[in-house]
């Protein structure tokens, strides 16, 4: 039985309106096969957790660049866990301090990818961690 596509919801929550890099990650992600959701900008914790739930995601990428990291993050992993998910690869990535990586961690988020992180690294850590059922 083939395995279908590894499905990404790449989000951009609260009030940051900058997708570059966003977009950027999407397209490598399609580029590599993966189906990809984009919520846009400036969207809530529950449009993000809701859609990932009606998509049916294996994974969920946050992208942050105005430092509420650690305010948007616990809320997101919250709401997940409320909604009793917890199937989803949760990672994160952009602007985000060093030491807050270990806080992110206990959260739940698997793994941050930091600025100047090439592409296709993130393509491979997702193609070797979503569970594809």
């Amino acid at each position: 039985m083939q395995k279908r596509k590894i499905r990404v919801l790449i989000a951009k929550v609260g009030l940051d309106g900058h997708d570059r890099g966003a977009k950027i990650v999407a397209r490598k992600l399609k580029d590599a096969g993966m189906e990809v959701i984009f919520t846009g900008i400036r969207q809530s914790v529950a449009q993000v957790v809701n859609a990932a739930i009606q998509e049916d995601v294996d994974v969920i990428g946050l992208s942050f660049l105005s430092g509420d990291h650690m305010v948007l993050i616990p809320k997101i992993m919250k709401a997940l866990k409320d909604k009793g998910v917890n199937d989803i690869l949760v990672i994160a990535g952009g602007i985000i301090l060093k030491r807050h990586i270990p806080a992110l961690a206990e959260l739940g988020v698997s793994k941050v990818f930091l600025p100047g992180t090439p592409p296709a690294d993130i393509v491979t850590y997702i193609q070797d961690h979503a569970d594809r059922a």
